[in-house]
């Protein structure tokens, strides 16, 4: 009775941008998320990849717990530690020499386009470099500028006219990239090394590490969307050090703070130089609350956690690539199964018998908390065995 009151209250007062599942979450516990009777469900999902520890981690809750009672925002008018701290971790575990935070995926992109072009304006004057190129299967979030360097027509219907400035160009597609860049107009290259809404659909090795040499030779920025591949999803900290390359920029949010809403965006300290006094700005971005429980993400993702997610990883890929007519794509736990079933059919499926489960295009995503017992995981392997095979 409570479920049914619940989504009577969202069908009636929540706008109607999602399409929800019917089931009412109330609490969640290690890796599994329960209903309102009690009834248990493995999360692989993780909240689209934000719930990086799961649920109920004594760490992360006591870190914001504390954090809250003792002080819960600011502004960024003030200094407050748990930023300036996390700003120094992040700083040394990407390479990169500046933080700014925001609050969400597409901030953090929103605020790499504006260094890009404020780069290029610093540098070039009049003639400026306005242009970003970014791939074609791209997803850099759902704000104008964000959805016009989205790669996917599905996501423009309706919402025109974009601003100007963006090229997209076929992913892995060396020739069509190199000719991209030779614009005199381009400013920087924005890419994701997994596209995730493209359908879980990880490029080509030899192609990231040509974009890194590209971009360097013509004095463009490398900007890597690590929005959702970032803080351990793929088996590294961050997923373009699979390809040895250093970036100019990173974005990065989602499992940042394990829950929490928090974006970054990363900078190299010539990149960083556009960001002066006024130049942008967030009125929640570092928040202590957000930052003092991303401290605690950062403290427990240990070379063992990422060796272990890289292992899961590589576990789920051998177990459901061995199922007839499937293939599986993707990095560490950021996975896509494609076995020529609808998606979202098989999803709806697998909640029906107690597994949280994504979908992205044609494929099932899966994305589950990095801790993950191994109990959990190889019954909810079975269990979408099961249903791929049914």
């Amino acid at each position: 009775m409570e479920n049914q009151s619940i989504m009577a209250l969202d069908e009636r007062y929540v706008a109607h941008t999602y399409g929800r599942a019917p089931v009412v979450f109330a609490r969640g516990e290690g890796c599994r998320l329960y209903d309102e009777s009690g009834r248990a469900y493995i999360d692989m999902g993780a909240g689209i990849a934000v719930s990086a520890l799961g649920y109920g981690d004594a760490g992360w809750v006591r870190a914001v717990s504390e954090q809250a009672a003792a002080l819960s925002h600011a502004s960024n008018l003030y200094h407050t530690a748990p930023q300036a701290r996390l700003a120094q971790v992040l700083c040394q575990r990407s390479g990169l020499a500046r933080a700014f935070f925001c609050n969400s995926g597409a901030e953090a992109n929103e605020c790499a386009i504006k260094v890009a072009r404020k780069h290029a304006a610093d540098r070039f004057g009049e003639n400026r470099r306005p242009v970003i190129i970014t791939l074609l299967n791209s997803f850099h979030g759902r704000t104008l500028a964000t959805l016009a360097a989205t790669g996917q027509e599905r996501f423009h219907h309706d919402f025109g006219p974009f601003p100007e400035g963006f090229g997209h160009v076929p992913a892995n597609d060396a020739a069509a990239l190199e000719a991209a860049l030779d614009r005199p107009d381009v400013c920087a290259l924005m890419l994701e090394t997994v596209q995730g809404e493209g359908g879980v659909v990880a490029l080509d090795a030899d192609y990231i590490r040509l974009a890194r040499e590209l971009t360097a030779r013509r004095g463009q920025l490398l900007m890597i969307d690590e929005v959702q591949t970032g803080n351990g999803r793929t088996g590294k900290r961050f997923s373009y050090e699979h390809f040895g390359i250093q970036p100019d920029v990173v974005s990065t949010a989602k499992g940042l703070a394990g829950g929490l809403p928090m974006g970054a965006c990363l900078m190299s300290d010539e990149a960083a130089q556009a960001l002066t006094p006024g130049a942008h700005g967030s009125t929640f971005g570092g928040n202590p609350v957000c930052a003092a429980a991303a401290l605690y993400v950062q403290q427990r993702l240990t070379d063992e956690l990422l060796a272990e997610v890289a292992q899961k990883g590589a576990w789920i890929r051998a177990e459901l690539s061995a199922l007839p007519g499937v293939t599986v794509s993707g990095l560490g736990l950021m996975l896509g199964v494609h076995c020529g079933k609808d998606a979202a059919a098989l999803a709806a499926a697998l909640l029906r018998r107690g597994v949280v489960a994504l979908t992205a295009k044609d494929r099932l995503r899966l994305t589950p908390p990095l801790t993950i017992p191994w109990d959990d995981l190889r019954t909810a392997v079975d269990i979408i065995k099961e249903e791929i095979t049914a």
